[in-house]
């Protein structure tokens, strides 16, 4: 924790009053903030804050989320949606995608996926047409997807439970995360700068792809051309941790040439019958 001397929010924070006009001007600069990051900046503990947020709440100035609050009127696409309302877009590119993943993954290997609409395309994939795995997630979703079938075997990761993206998350899942090691980690995001690497603006799915990034001796991320080009509200993933980019057919020139001379490799998956690999780096 920085000292007050060096510190001025924490000199100013004096009165309920104060921190609020301060909660307010930090979410003016982040849209999004956790209780412990508001707490630590203002040096009283996790529950004054919540305290303090109860009347921004109660008039809508901001919104609860899962550790922490976000600003109300914030633009729309710095936010994650539902996941329920995003199982039906660009399905056709999410079912090529998985399928492509799915010719990645080699027999007995022990995998991560996400809660990602199209790790959930993954996961009824490999619960179909592969026998034999290890297969670890944080998705409430995928696991009930992954156990429709009984040759593989399924492990959740546990934790908080996050409405919004059905995912466990939290502490609990995160110290869970820092133990396993695992061949290959499949994630989605919901952008991708092909020069930089991958956004999210659910604070609190990422860091468990964070971990995973730095445990896994493989990273693939699948992501369809809408994600690719766009920024969010927090950077996860750097390019320099994804070995492998899956994605589909409506990925722009512009966007391959992009991605950085030392990789990742790219497989680009057809909407048709046929698979095209991209091996525009090498692997």
């Amino acid at each position: 924790m920085e000292s007050r001397a060096n510190n001025p929010i924490i000199e100013s924070a004096k009165s309920p009053e104060d921190r609020v006009q301060l909660i307010l001007e930090m979410l003016d600069r982040s849209p999004s903030c956790s209780y412990e990051e508001l707490a630590q900046r203002m040096d009283v503990s996790t529950m004054t804050i919540r305290r303090d947020l109860e009347p921004l709440i109660k008039k809508g100035a901001v919104i609860k989320t899962v550790g922490g609050v976000q600003r109300a009127d914030a633009p729309s696409y710095l936010y994650e949606t539902a996941v329920y309302s995003r199982l039906a877009t660009q399905r056709a590119e999410k079912r090529a995608i998985a399928k492509a993943a799915l010719d990645l993954i080699t027999v007995e290997s022990t995998i991560f996926i996400d809660g990602s609409t199209t790790c959930l395309e993954l996961a009824r994939r490999i619960a179909k047409e592969k026998k034999g795995l290890t297969v670890l997630t944080h998705s409430a979703l995928a696991c009930l997807e992954l156990g429709k079938s009984t040759e593989n075997t399924i492990i959740g990761i546990g934790g908080q439970y996050d409405n919004n993206s059905l995912c466990f998350v939290g502490p609990q899942a995160e110290d869970v995360a820092k133990n396993l090691f695992v061949d290959m980690a499949f994630v989605g995001t919901k952008a991708f700068l092909p020069a930089e690497g991958t956004f999210e603006s659910s604070l609190p799915t990422f860091r468990i792809k964070q971990i995973v990034a730095e445990r896994c001796a493989r990273m693939v991320l699948l992501a369809d051309h809408s994600k690719i080009g766009q920024r969010a509200l927090s950077k996860v993933l750097d390019i320099s941790q994804i070995h492998t980019l899956v994605t589909d057919d409506q990925i722009r020139q512009s966007d391959l040439a992009a991605l950085p001379p030392a990789g990742p490799k790219v497989v680009v998956a057809p909407r048709l019958n046929h698979r095209v690999e991209k091996d525009k780096h090498g692997d």
